[in-house]
């Protein structure tokens, strides 16, 4: 991706309950910017111009390459899983709709979806070491959680992606009031013999309606 170009579609969000703050995040391969219902149309296109270069921005300097995520699943591999679990390939992917990752048995190919890219490095660890144990386990049995069990945040990571996908349902409602950018997962799928199928950066910033500043006192949200 050319670094001027904007990340995915945008969407803005108008929302009444929402008085002082921007927030921008990433819904699949939309970007949505969430902003207060009375912004002025000139100030909706100059808080989306900001928000969107800012999030492009975080991701860029935020998500590894394909060879850095085939580098790092070998590391994983090798630590916890006795590298025993040698993919032959480990791509980033964005057709993988809901699912945070999936795997391919038959030729030892894994793909990730970019909606995991910005998350803690620990739970792009444990989407990379699901699939990977899918190297060895097809389905979700005793002996495939078996070889998780010595990754010693597979239980938060789960919640983590777990509470991404309770907080996109609800915004997808339209639920009031969950914060927009409350993200991180629905559960990743069993495995077949073809195909195992195993998301996000925000930004929120505060803003004087008076002024049209922004308050750098308050930390970004990641």
């Amino acid at each position: 991706m050319n670094p001027k170009d904007p990340p995915g579609p945008v969407e803005v969000r108008r929302s009444r309950n929402r008085l002082r703050t921007v927030t921008a995040y990433r819904d699949g391969d939309r970007v949505v910017v969430a902003i207060p219902a009375r912004f002025t149309g000139a100030q909706e296109r100059e808080w989306v111009r900001r928000m969107v270069a800012r999030l492009a921005d975080q991701e860029r300097r935020r998500r590894p390459s394909d060879e850095e995520l085939a580098t790092r699943a070998l590391e994983l591999s090798t630590r916890y899983l006795a590298g025993q679990a040698i993919p032959a390939s480990v791509n980033w992917s964005t057709n993988q709709g809901r699912r945070w990752g999936s795997c391919t048995p038959a030729d030892g190919t894994i793909r990730i979806s970019t909606r995991v890219r910005g998350m803690p490095r620990w739970v792009i660890d444990y989407v990379l070491l699901h699939e990977l144990a899918h190297l060895l386990h097809i389905g979700h049995g005793p002996e495939f959680w078996a070889t998780l069990e010595d990754y010693p945040r597979t239980e938060r990571a789960r919640g983590f992606l777990e509470g991404v996908t309770f907080g996109e349902e609800r915004v997808a409602r339209g639920d009031p009031e969950l914060g927009a950018g409350q993200l991180g997962s629905p559960e990743l799928e069993p495995a077949t013999a073809g195909s195992v199928d195993g998301n996000a950066v925000e930004l929120s910033e505060a803003v004087d309606l008076a002024s049209d500043e922004v308050d750098d006192a308050l930390p970004v949200q990641l």
